[in-house]
């Protein structure tokens, strides 16, 4: 069955890992692989474990794509499809993914709908020109650094050919001591815009012309590639997407589902015997496809060493020169890490150098070990923005709102890590704060402290349901308080989402410089930042304002390429505030063993913990309803409504699809008139990659699906139903993420052991909050992947990055 991204097979776990000096780990989920139909990518966040072969088989001679490969029908993962990369491939150690890649809760159909631009759209490019005027801001900030004057043999050569690339030259001498290849002339290509975690892919306004799609519709079909793919093709390649495609074929790689055998097979049809696998335009095109895959696997870059076996893995007969004339061709950019040395911390400079290591500290001028890595632009940026914009907070004193005096006095007021949290908050411009459920109690008690001392205070949650949860706790907590004679109609403190703050729905709104208008931000939900999302916030918050980064570090992370929070937790260069607030109990004591590798029996007086065996999936479905429908309300007194089911994915008897049909059959029977939708079904909307809002439908007509989705009416248009809108009864762990119900029943099917781990089972079960049934199939995989099966590592550089800007004693 299809299985979350850390769940990957044992056999593939170790394929790609982070390389030497990449520290700490997380869950990684790994490449994606979509069919190459547009629909293909429905299935959204979550990847697939191997598959029976004959189930497999049976998918792939069913579905053969015009282009040689297989091609998704809607609703199934290109995975299930048999496509997309290996976890060997991908740079990770997993299968493929579900959907948008990188375990995102969201469908990735975005690129079909290239020609209509959403509401989400919409916000991305507001945002887009807030980070413009911020970087105007920022550009003097820093000057270039003058580094690399120790480095020799390849490394060197890397280092001369990237200042070549960067001042616009070609490189004097192959990168890597290999011939430079010939080139053929090829427009240049237009950038694939990847899945951010926080809003969708912007089209171009209007999307492409007509004539432009029916010029590329004919280019399709005269290479025999399914013409479907022309909307898509037109918006990627612009105008002149056409004479792109003719003269390199293999841009077809860029769209999002095309794997490069079937790229191959339509460069064959247009080039005929000058179509070749020592082509530089496939070794470029493949050598940026696996960098894309690698970061929906959650990746920021891979080690060179790595990258090149993959490519050679691929058919590229010298992976050197690919990644050479990658790089030349500016679509990709390569960076060398200083890797920490015994006693000390790693060096860094800019992405594209490293610092003198030869002069102080460097053993006597001898030449410090470093790795080179390889990642595409976008991320490699907004990483780098990410540690600039975290270096301003810790090196800067925070805005002084309240003395020193008023600050002691309320944290003396609070009790135990409260405390200790409103103090270091009280000095620091970031700080960390890590916790349970039970810990969200420390952050609402800094956000009523802030408001009584006059600071404009905020908490912004990963999703709705995070942020309802806490606006709650916010209220049933909050005492009376004098707010500041200086601002004496300042409201409460309020609890938004990330993403409706970032866009400007939700929240204080911006300034007149396009940084928010607060003195102090809490994120909840921290571990679910990306790097793009985390360096948007940094780069939109006022010099002076104070940052709290709260979360669980054991659940789940980030649908998107990074692992912000983990990254700063192992950097240390700010104040770590850890809860000292337990998880209340059964449910409680038996995810905090989980979380420390350690399944135990609890006793559960109240059948707060239920454990339910079966033998085969069929069985698993079967119990699964009537627990939902039955048990659970009759027993435990929570409705159908208040029930979430959660399973490790979307394909097999025992995903998400099958269970949803039954429940669908069970508690809203219907014809399904609209995509398969009635009113009243439960559903899960994603309006972007990496974003899931739960809802029901509320009736449907001609402008599209109605939903009501957190308190607020969706409408989603007809042709984007399929692709972003799935039944709800039953998500993915991923999916489910940020989010809290009265009751929970998580299904372990047995085709779902080998992809269970810790973070997956923790995640899951620490969703429930009054009673959890586990309808168990795996046997003792489950224990197994408690206590041997930690998080996947991802490759980041964020540590690197900071070291240097923040002093050790940080």
């Amino acid at each position: 069955m299809s299985t979350e991204p850390e769940a990957a097979a044992e056999e593939t776990a170790d394929a790609v890992g982070p390389g030497p000096g990449a520290p700490g780990t997380t869950d990684g989920p790994d490449a994606a692989a979509h069919g190459a139909s547009a629909a293909a990518a429905r299935d959204g966040a979550e990847t697939t474990t191997a598959r029976d072969g004959a189930e497999t088989a049976a998918r792939s001679g069913a579905q053969s794509g015009p282009t040689g490969g297989t091609t998704a029908a809607p609703g199934d993962s290109g995975a299930e499809a048999g496509g997309g990369a290996s976890a060997e491939e991908a740079g990770t150690g997993e299968a493929t993914t579900d959907g948008t890649g990188t375990g995102t809760d969201a469908p990735d159909g975005d690129a079909a709908a290239a020609g209509e631009k959403s509401e989400a759209e919409a916000e991305l490019a507001a945002q887009r020109v807030e980070r413009e005027r911020i970087e105007r801001r920022k550009a003097e900030r820093q000057g270039p650094v003058d580094a690399g004057a120790k480095l020799s043999g390849t490394a060197a050569d890397l280092l001369a050919a990237v200042r070549a690339v960067e001042s616009g030259e070609k490189p004097a001498a192959p990168v890597f001591g290999a011939p430079e290849p010939a080139r053929r002339p090829a427009p240049e290509p237009a950038r694939q815009p990847r899945p951010a975690a926080s809003a969708e892919p912007v089209a171009a306004p209007g999307g492409p012309a007509p004539e432009t799609v029916q010029a590329v519709r004919g280019v399709l079909a005269e290479g025999g590639a399914p013409e479907t793919l022309a909307p898509q093709t037109a918006a990627l390649l612009g105008e002149g997407a056409e004479g792109a495609l003719r003269a390199d074929p293999w841009q077809l790689l860029r769209v999002t589902g095309v794997r490069p055998e079937q790229a191959d097979g339509f460069a064959r049809a247009l080039l005929g015997a000058e179509c070749g696998p020592d082509d530089e335009r496939r070794g470029r095109a493949v050598t940026v496809w696996l960098l894309e895959q690698a970061a929906l696997a959650g990746h920021t870059a891979l080690e060179l060493p790595r990258l090149t076996e993959t490519l050679a893995r691929r058919g590229v007969p010298d992976p050197d020169a690919a990644v050479q004339s990658t790089l030349a061709e500016g679509e990709a950019l390569a960076f060398q890490d200083a890797l920490e040395e015994p006693g000390g911390r790693a060096d860094s400079a800019s992405s594209r150098s490293t610092q003198d290591t030869g002069e102080e500290g460097a053993g006597g001028g001898e030449e410090r070990p470093v790795r080179v890595l390889v990642g595409l632009e976008r991320y490699a940026l907004a990483e780098e923005s990410l540690a600039d914009g975290l270096a301003r907070l810790v090196n800067s004193a925070p805005k002084q709102d309240g003395s020193a005096a008023d600050w002691e006095q309320a944290a003396a007021a609070a009790q135990g890590s409260a405390a200790e949290l409103i103090r270091a908050v009280a000095g620091h411009g970031l700080v960390l704060h890590t916790g349970g459920e039970a810990s969200l109690a420390e952050p609402a008690a800094l956000l009523r402290t802030a408001h009584a001392l006059g600071l404009r205070a905020w908490a912004a949650a990963h999703g709705p349901l995070g942020r309802d949860r806490f606006a709650a706790l916010l209220d049933a907590s909050s005492e009376p308080a004098e707010p500041s004679s200086a601002e004496p109609d300042r409201t409460g403190p309020a609890a938004v989402t990330l993403a409706g703050l970032l866009s400007g729905a939700e929240g204080p709104g911006r300034d007149a410089e396009g940084t928010l208008d607060l003195d102090l931000l809490v994120v909840l939900d921290a571990p679910q930042l990306d790097v793009e999302s985390a360096a948007l916030l940094a780069e939109s918050l006022p010099d002076g304002a104070r940052l709290v980064l709260a979360g669980d570090p054991a659940v789940l992370w980030s649908a998107g390429p990074g692992r912000v929070f983990a990254d700063l937790l192992a950097a240390r260069v700010c104040p770590q505030v850890a809860s000292r607030r337990p998880d209340p109990g059964p449910l409680g004591e038996l995810v905090s063993g989980i979380g420390i590798g350690e399944l135990s029996q609890v006793e559960a007086p109240g059948k707060e913990v239920v454990i339910v065996p079966v033998r085969e999936a069929g069985e698993a479905v079967h119990r699964t309803v009537q627990l939902v429908a039955d048990s659970v309300p009759r027993a435990i007194g929570v409705p159908a409504e208040d029930t979430q089911v959660i399973t490790p994915g979307h394909g097999g008897a025992a995903g998400t699809r099958a269970l949803n049909a039954a429940l669908k059959e069970r508690l809203n029977p219907g014809p399904g008139r609209f995509g398969g939708f009635d009113p009243g079904d439960r559903v899960a909307y994603s309006p972007a990659p990496g974003r899931t809002l739960p809802g029901r439908v509320t009736k449907a007509e001609a402008d599209g699906l109605h939903l009501a989705c957190a308190g607020e009416t969706v409408v989603v248009p007809r042709d984007r139903v399929e692709q972003s809108v799935r039944h709800g009864w039953a998500l993915t762990a991923h999916q489910a993420v940020g989010g809290r119900w009265p009751a929970v029943v998580v299904v372990l099917p047995g085709d779902a052991a080998q992809g269970l781990s810790r973070p997956w089972v923790y995640t899951a079960f620490g969703r429930a909050a009054r009673h959890l049934s586990v309808v168990h199939g795996v046997e003792q995989a489950l224990p197994r992947a408690v206590a041997e099966v930690p998080a996947k590592p991802r490759t980041t550089r964020l540590p690197v990055l900071l070291a240097p800007q923040v002093p050790t004693d940080a």
